[in-house]
Formats: C-alpha cells, sequence, structure tokens
C-alpha cells in the first residue's frame, strides 16, 4: 500500500476547488496521513481576538491538497474513507463574524439590523475525557462537551471549468458542514474533471446540526484517508449528490438555496440510490423513503444550504452499495 503524509506549509493552502495545480498524484489505493488548518487560518487564538480585526476572509477555510488520483475521468466515482479523525491541537475556536450566520442579516439576506456583538470562545480540549470545555462568559455555566471530531469540507474539482471557493457546497461536495462525515464512513463524489483533484479541510472537534452560528468548534485535524476509485461502467453509476455511508446508515448531501432546495437535492438523491440498491422504481422508491427517511441539516449559514437525507440501514435488505466499497475500505482500515 503506498502511503503520502503531508502537512502543507502556509503558503501550500489553497481555497478553492478547481483552479489549483495538484500537490500530489496518487494512485487508487493510497492512504493518506494530512494535516488541515482550521477554517480561520490560525489567526483566533484568543477570547479576546474579534473576528473583523484579525481575520482575512480571503483566506478563510484553507484545503490540504488537491490530489490529483491516477486514472480517474469525468464520470468516475472516487471512494474517500475517512478511517481516523485526531484533534492536532489542544484547543480550538468559535466566533460570531458581522453579517454571517442563520440568525442574522447577511449579505445574502440584506436587512437593515446592526451586526451581532463580535464574541470569540476558546474550546479546551481533555483528551483523556474525550471532552471539549465551553465556557459562557455571561454566566457561570462550563460545560464538557463529548469530543465528535468531523471534517466540514470534502470536495473535488467541479466541472465545466468552474473555480469555486473553499466556502461552498455543491455537487462536488465542497463545505458541506455536514457531522455524518467523521471517522468510519466513506464518501462517493462524481468525479468532474481528469484526476479528480480532491481537496479536505476546515476540521470540527464538533458541531450541532445546522452550525446556527456559522462556526462550529474549529480545531487542526491530523486526517488518516483511504482512497479508492470505482470506474463508469459496470453497473455503478456516479452519483448527482455527494454520498455517505456508514456502518449503520445510508446518506445523501444535497446543498442549495432556499433550504428547501437543498433538501429537495438530498431527496431525489436518494431515491435514485433506493433504485440502484434494491431496483425500485422511482414511485416506489418515493414511497418507502417518506416511511422511513430522517432530514438532518448539515448547515444553514454558508453560501449554498446543505440537507441531509439519511437511511438506517437495519431497516432494509443488505445492501451492496459500489459492489461492497464501504465494507471492503472498513476492512482494510481495521488490518491498518
Amino acid at each position: 500500500m503506498d502511503v503520502v503524509e503531508f502537512r502543507p506549509e502556509r503558503h501550500q493552502y489553497v481555497w478553492t476547488f478547481g483552479g489549483v495545480a495538484p500537490s500530489h498524484r496518487i494512485t487508487p489505493g493510497t492512504l493518506l496521513r494530512l494535516w488541515t488548518e482550521d477554517a480561520f487560518s490560525g489567526r483566533l487564538t484568543r477570547t479576546g481576538d474579534r473576528a473583523s480585526e484579525v481575520l482575512d476572509m480571503t483566506q478563510v477555510n484553507p484545503q490540504t491538497g488537491p490530489f490529483y488520483v491516477e486514472g480517474a475521468e469525468p464520470g468516475d466515482t472516487l471512494a474517500l474513507h475517512i478511517v481516523e479523525l485526531t484533534p492536532a491541537r489542544d484547543w480550538a475556536a468559535s466566533t460570531t463574524i458581522p453579517f454571517f450566520g442563520a440568525l442574522t442579516g447577511t449579505d445574502r439576506t440584506a436587512l437593515l439590523n446592526d451586526p451581532l456583538p463580535e464574541r470569540t470562545w476558546i474550546y479546551q480540549l481533555d483528551r483523556a475525557k474525550g471532552t471539549v470545555l465551553y465556557e459562557a462568559p455571561s454566566a457561570q455555566l462550563r460545560l464538557e462537551l463529548p469530543l465528535s471530531p468531523m471534517l466540514g469540507t470534502v470536495g473535488l474539482a467541479p466541472a465545466g471549468r468552474e473555480v469555486r471557493s473553499s466556502l461552498v457546497p455543491d455537487k462536488f461536495g465542497g463545505n458541506m458542514d455536514t457531522p455524518e462525515m467523521r471517522a468510519g464512513v466513506t464518501c462517493y463524489l462524481r468525479v468532474n474533471v481528469e484526476g479528480a483533484l480532491f481537496s479536505i479541510g476546515d476540521g470540527h472537534y464538533r458541531q450541532g446540526e445546522g452550525e446556527s452560528c456559522g462556526t462550529a468548534v474549529e480545531g487542526t485535524m491530523d486526517v488518516t484517508l483511504l482512497v479508492e476509485l470505482i470506474k463508469a461502467g459496470g453497473g455503478h453509476s456516479a452519483p448527482e449528490w455527494p454520498r455517505i455511508e456508514s456502518d449503520t446508515h445510508y446518506i445523501v448531501v444535497g446543498s442549495a438555496r432556499p433550504l428547501e432546495d437543498a433538501w429537495r437535492a438530498s431527496q431525489v438523491g436518494m431515491i435514485t440510490w433506493l433504485g440502484e440498491l434494491y431496483g425500485l422504481d422511482r414511485l416506489d422508491s418515493y414511497q418507502l423513503l417518506t416511511q422511513i427517511s430522517e432530514s438532518p441539516l448539515a448547515n444553514v449559514c454558508d453560501t449554498n444550504y446543505s440537507a441531509t437525507t439519511k437511511l438506517a440501514k437495519d431497516l432494509l435488505p443488505t445492501g451492496d452499495a459500489f459492489g461492497g466499497m464501504h465494507r471492503h475500505l472498513r476492512e482494510r482500515a481495521r488490518d491498518l
């Protein structure tokens, strides 16, 4: 097995999907051991820091990559299995940013209200307990919250020569900000350009569904990934929207505005997946989905919103998504 280790220097961060030369060329089957900077590029370090004073908004959400996958062609499917996510610092940050977030006026939802007051929270990590510490400056409240590492951003270069900001989620993945992107899952993404050109970043030590204020518990992350390629044909169709498979669920992520359209995209994506898994037509898939689906929000604050549709595997016959790729990668991960 090929193993690639990469800790980017600051000048090697990338800020877009598409339009960037690859940092590495890898073959399918490669194990990646990577480091990702936090969404603030490490610039928020104290509770006294204010986002408007210390952040460069052209340099938020830095990505590690992109990686060129040998043999990947448009119409193929890239399978990224998250083997391990480990916080790389003993602290993380969250903040309110002027005119950003779900419960304030923004540049997309123009209102006459003043910006919310700026405040920064620093969360201390307790590795032994597996917790991060929430401290409220307005009251005597301290909570040890369970650590739940995830990747906010996993994406490929988009189609049509597009270059998209690392803040954007769409069909190519990107800044989906779903807590489903945790260790042990496999993410399936449609390849749009030769080599796929995928990047990752935006580690969260934990995040609630929706990411209401726009920033999670943002921290640096050590990431271990297995990369596989599923060629087009042979009964395998590349997904229109990102798919995630865990040991317990099938998940589709849709991203759009308004939020209803993000939800609809995830629902239609799951109807398609049910048809592939069990041979159901669209109406039978629609009926089954209506009775068993869950619909957690991913984010309601990015340039596109993201919604997920989840189906519990224990309600369904045993499936064989992409020829059992998730099961295969889980077995490989256990042997590492």
